[in-house]
């Protein structure tokens, strides 16, 4: 349940009766409902909720915006409300404070939907896709896909608490130059093995991690030099074979040890094993969307909105990448019926995404392109003691993912790339192992573990947790206890506020904004040793505040320990 929404509501139902009941009264002219926002004030000395109705009401009736907010206040009805006071401030702005029960409620809601408090139905079930990670099956995976995995995976998780069906998905690029150059600089490593170093010139454009080399000594070890004879076409086609799926099961191993797990692998070459790629070219054809141009195939691009048109089939019949995105995304849509596809990219694909989505315009394709939302996120620039890392201790190579899990931990990982989207990222390495409130993610991991403990000792005394049905919450009234609550109530709304926004670095922002209020709660608020009813109630907070931080702890994918 959203305490925010619900206030909210509420008091927009109040300001409409009063209104209703003061036309009556003939203190204001009738004519139909008031309009006007309620909102959060920044200043909370003012009341919990300020509405400007009156003001906005004011050219309509003809009436000071103080003689409305007046007549409003004169006439409102608060039984059975949340609302416990309401003041006029300002030019006419009137101010609600919220009453005990409402505090009371939020406690009492978290404690009865525990580990789903935070979830509502706003997405309706629709089916949405997260594509994201998707790096070419080539190599090691990078500090970026680092980024990109955790942004994806924590906005999946935000969209299936907002009542989205989410479907989380890798798109694996096992087709095109890019795999027919990593097989070329394979057999480049393999015959360099068995005929010398400079026997084999390697391809100007190759991959030349040791990762390839690795590869190559692997098939000579398992075949000797019985592939220096082989037909090229045949050779190069079976180091693939043999490579590609390797990297794809590390890269799986690597995205497990990082807790994220996809519904689906989608291979590029099924589009093109299943005639997909063409199908959706001839259809762009067939609607007048395509032109020929020195014996390439281009799509009309700039008719659609886009700087530039783009190649879709090359003079020598492959199809470029931008086509099979194309015919991708077109699957996505239409053969597997989803109702919205994100797509997480880095800052790279920022123009791509601006035209891909001009693309998408095109009634030949049959997609509603406002339903196609792309991710873009920042570079990320790693650091220690201030200054940039850019290879691994260990390998004294290229940072890759896995180097970076045995530098730090998976917690510290996600919870510090799962940073606002759209702003570069300076990663500190000394800040992320350091135990102290300087590290976020062990600031708020501390407050899960300080409750944990404090449950513990307390249980040990013969004071266990309540159910807060049968204990007096009334007695929650100073300022730090009523701060906590209004911070727990927000859960709801900043998941509601997430997907909407597609970012789920709010829940990072409020998951520590919890933590502080805790321990300021902590702090100022004694729990031991406090009368009976007192203990009581500040044990069922400290309680719900647990679960609320292990909620969103759970959304970004890290854990929550009971002793630190």
């Amino acid at each position: 349940m959203n305490y925010i929404d619900t206030a909210k509501t509420q008091i927009d139902g109040i300001l409409q009766a009063a209104c209703a009941a003061a036309a009556e009264k003939g203190l204001l002219p009738s004519g139909g409902p008031l309009s006007g926002s309620v909102e959060i004030p920044r200043d909370l000395s003012h009341g919990d909720y300020a509405a400007n109705h009156a003001m906005a009401a004011a050219k309509i009736m003809h009436m000071s915006p103080a003689a409305i907010a007046k007549a409003l206040v004169d006439c409102m009805d608060l039984t059975d409300t949340y609302v416990g006071k309401v003041e006029i401030a300002g030019p006419g702005f009137i101010n609600f404070t919220l009453n005990q029960d409402w505090y009371s409620d939020v406690i009492r809601t978290v404690q009865r939907e525990g580990k789903d408090f935070g979830r509502s139905d706003i997405g309706g079930g629709e089916k949405v896709m997260v594509e994201f990670v998707s790096a070419n099956p080539t190599g090691p995976m990078t500090i970026g896909n680092a980024r990109g995995g955790v942004l994806g995976d924590a906005l999946a998780s935000v969209l299936d608490r907002a009542g989205y069906s989410v479907w989380r998905e890798f798109y694996v690029n096992n087709a095109g130059n890019q795999v027919d150059l990593f097989g070329r600089s394979i057999e480049a490593r393999y015959l360099q093995l068995c005929l010398g170093e400079d026997a084999v010139e390697f391809p100007d454009n190759g991959y030349h991690g040791d990762d390839i080399r690795e590869l190559a000594a692997e098939i000579r070890n398992l075949h000797g030099d019985a592939y220096v004879s082989a037909d090229t076409e045949e050779r190069r086609k079976a180091f693939i074979e043999y490579a590609l799926p390797r990297n794809i099961e590390r890269m799986k191993r690597d995205l497990a040890r990082y807790r994220i797990h996809f519904d689906q692998w989608f291979l590029e070459s099924d589009l093109h094993d299943s005639g997909y790629v063409a199908e959706t070219v001839d259809l762009l054809t067939k609607c007048g969307y395509t032109y020929e141009k020195d014996g390439a195939l281009w799509l009309n691009n700039t008719a659609l909105g886009a700087d530039k048109d783009e190649v879709l089939r090359r003079s020598n019949g492959f199809y470029t990448y931008y086509a099979v995105d194309i015919a991708y995304h077109r699957n996505k849509f239409s053969v597997r019926g989803f109702d919205k596809v994100i797509d997480v990219w880095g800052a790279d694909h920022h123009g791509h995404a601006i035209r891909f989505k001009s693309t998408m315009t095109s009634p030949a394709l049959g997609i509603k392109p406002e339903n196609l939302h792309f991710l873009i996120m920042q570079m990320v620039r790693l650091t220690r003691d201030g200054e940039t890392i850019k290879v691994s201790k260990r390998t004294g190579k290229a940072l890759t993912l896995s180097d970076l899990l045995d530098e730090i931990s998976c917690d510290a990982c996600r919870f510090f790339f799962n940073a606002k989207p759209d702003t570069h990222l300076e990663f500190d390495l000394g800040l992320a192992v350091r135990q102290d409130s300087e590290n976020p993610v062990y600031y708020v991991q501390y407050a899960h573990a300080r409750i944990c403990s404090l449950i513990a000792a307390l249980a040990a005394e013969g004071h266990a947790v309540g159910n807060a049905e049968d204990i007096d919450l009334s007695v929650l009234t100073s300022d730090t206890e009523r701060d906590l609550i209004r911070q727990l109530s927000m859960l709801p709304e900043e998941i509601k506020l997430s997907a909407r926004d597609l970012d789920p670095s709010r829940i990072n922002r409020y998951v520590i904004e919890v933590a502080a209020r805790f321990h300021r709660f902590y702090n100022a608020c004694r729990i031991k040793g406090e009368e009976k009813s007192v203990l009581e109630a500040r044990l069922k907070l400290a309680d719900v505040t647990r679960q609320v931080i292990r909620n969103c702890l759970d959304i970004i994918g890290v854990s929550a320990p009971e002793k630190m």
